[in-house]
């Protein structure tokens, strides 16, 4: 896919900001859970983590696009690399994002509400898990991720199916909540649940690449 002589750089550029990635993964993950279970100490530390590595993912992103325009051999997959690296780069931004949001408007989530939000947690967190593995093996193996990306797609509709029942019961069984704490509750979830909707779109892009580099 590049020039030997290049390629260097830039391989080890992608490697990074797919370890970054992961990383910012594990931290968002870790900061809404610490969040959930009222661990402040520990919430501050993913708000602060997360925003040096959302940093640090835009600097090394700016490096991978400037090798690709270098690469002359590449012209034809130079507009679907720099596709995938921005929506893997706004995967980076929601997590960031949506822990300072948590930060700034300190949702109250009620206990009997933990429950589904973890779930709904771990679904969009297991589809951007797929998805950002299945970026890196593109680069590696291109044909083998298609099998990857269909995980991708069905943790996807888990969340939305997961978090559709959330807002419902928020909004059809809790009338001990003021409509404002609502509203809220329901804005959260979609925060979470816009995690997965982040993987497909490089699900999508993905699976694009995919087709063309079979040709």
């Amino acid at each position: 896919m590049f020039t030997r002589k290049s390629t260097r750089n830039t391989v080890e550029n992608l490697d990074k900001f797919f370890d970054i990635a992961d990383q910012c993964l594990l931290v968002f993950e870790e900061g809404v859970k610490s969040y959930l279970y009222e661990e402040e100490a520990r919430f501050g530390n993913s708000v602060e983590n997360i925003s040096k590595l959302e940093s640090e993912a835009d600097d090394v992103r700016h490096q991978i696009d400037m090798g690709i325009y270098r690469q002359a051999g590449i012209s034809g997959l130079r507009g679907d690399i720099l596709r995938l690296n921005e929506r893997l780069e706004h995967v980076v931004y929601i997590m960031s994002n949506d822990l300072f949001q948590f930060e700034v408007e300190r949702p109250f989530i009620p206990l009997s509400l933990r429950t589904d939000y973890l779930l709904l947690l771990e679904l969009s967190v297991k589809a951007t898990g797929t998805a950002i593995p299945a970026a890196r093996t593109f680069f590696r193996s291109p044909k083998t991720i298609q099998d990857t990306l269909h995980k991708v797609y069905f943790y996807q509709k888990e969340a939305d199916r997961k978090s559709k029942a959330l807002k419902r019961k928020v909004f059809q069984e809790m009338s001990d909540l003021k409509l404002s704490e609502k509203f809220h509750l329901r804005y959260f979830a979609l925060h979470i649940e816009d995690l997965a909707l982040g993987a497909v779109k490089i699900a999508d892009q993905l699976a694009v690449m995919s087709v063309r580099n079979a040709f």
